[in-house]
């Protein structure tokens, strides 16, 4: 009888603190405040000191918690931006959105992370930022990156939408550049009951302006001081983030312990590449990644024998249609290339060691069937 491992059940992660959010979200009910509450500064509070920031500031979504910066920064048009050939979209649009040129950056073939090689090609006299991103949940080789981004005099906003935990030399993501931005979507590590986003940096003033752009550029309600926009973190999800910021290690240890046994019983399979990253990083694994040159044949066959899986992602930002025509089109080989290999195996915290032997019995007996194919 086969076994089915859906690639994600989020209602499985909210019945473990089922009790906790309804308590919450009570408190918040009772308060009678839904914006601008005791709960978002708490959250901030509480996030900044987690990942050791000076300053948290909650935004509507992980999206706009890069634009906020970029546009904190003054970054508009004329301006170009350095991204990540592979990236989820949201990276590139959130350049776009304040006018400046996203500029793509080949990865590592081995990490998938920003290629410091690729970076110090690409910088040019319209560059003002680099947007590192640590995709799937894998820090990048941010020394690397810094050494890159001070030579140009870049400021550098790392995207942690996918890493929350995650770590550096034991440094946590978004506080290794000037800034980090973080998305808390219900599928993140921290993930919210729906859309919602922070920025964490050092920067006073960043932070200042940051407030001030989210609340319709005003510092005073009515009376605007900068061309803002409307973008705040809600009281219901600030504390519904505060209970899971109490599981967060918890649930990345977890994660961790899943990817370790992909990794150790997988190794023997030439016909897939298993993730890796660099020796200074600690993954907290939002993603579990793996490569195929066979992909569509082996997300088909695990398909059939009950395995979800996802594709993380299927085309190169270069390659989308609102960036077609920017005159790109050799760029980032090794980001395309990737694109048409990857796979999303199922990978969280509550997933049973039942489901994970299932997984991975559906690996092998995909693979075994492409062998014979």
């Amino acid at each position: 009888m086969s076994h089915n491992v859906p690639f994600l059940d989020l209602s499985v992660a909210a019945t473990e603190v089922e009790t906790e959010i309804r308590s919450a979200m009570k408190r918040v009910t009772a308060s009678g405040r839904f914006i601008g509450g005791d709960e978002v500064g708490a959250f901030e509070h509480e996030f900044a000191q987690a990942c050791g920031a000076r300053h948290c500031v909650g935004a509507g979504n992980g999206f706009d918690a890069l634009a906020l910066v970029l546009r904190g920064w003054g970054i508009g048009a004329g301006d170009d931006v350095l991204v990540p050939g592979l990236t989820a979209i949201p990276t590139w649009m959130a350049v776009a959105s304040v006018g400046a040129r996203p500029v793509p950056v080949d990865v590592d073939e081995r990490t998938l992370g920003m290629d410091a090689h690729c970076l110090e090609q690409m910088a040019g006299p319209r560059t003002r930022a680099v947007v590192p991103v640590h995709l799937y949940g894998t820090p990048v080789d941010m020394e690397a990156v810094g050494a890159v981004a001070r030579e140009h005099g870049l400021r550098i906003l790392e995207d942690a939408a996918q890493a929350h935990g995650a770590r550096w030399k034991g440094k946590s993501v978004g506080t290794l550049g000037d800034a980090g931005a973080f998305s808390f979507y219900p599928t993140k590590n921290l993930g919210a009951l729906g859309d919602a986003g922070a920025v964490v940096t050092d920067d006073d003033h960043l932070a200042d302006t940051t407030r001030v752009l989210q609340q319709y550029g005003c510092r005073e309600r009515d009376r605007p001081e900068l061309l803002g926009v409307n973008s705040r973190l809600d009281e219901l999800q600030a504390a519904v983030l505060r209970v899971k910021l109490g599981r967060l290690a918890e649930w990345n240890e977890r994660r961790q312990v899943v990817a370790r046994r992909y990794l150790e019983e997988l190794s023997d399979l030439p016909e897939i590449r298993l993730p890796s990253w660099p020796r200074e990083a600690q993954p907290v694994w939002n993603l579990f990644v793996i490569r195929s040159d066979r992909r569509e044949e082996l997300r088909l066959l695990l398909e059939r024998r009950g395995i979800g899986t996802l594709v993380h992602y299927p085309v190169a930002a270069v390659d989308t249609a609102p960036f077609a025509d920017w005159g790109r089109r050799d760029a980032a080989p090794v980001s395309r290339r990737a694109a048409s290999q990857l796979l999303s195996l199922p990978l969280h915290p509550h997933l049973t060691r039942a489901d994970q032997d299932a997984v991975m019995t559906g690996v092998r007996a995909a693979i075994s069937e492409l062998r014979r194919g």
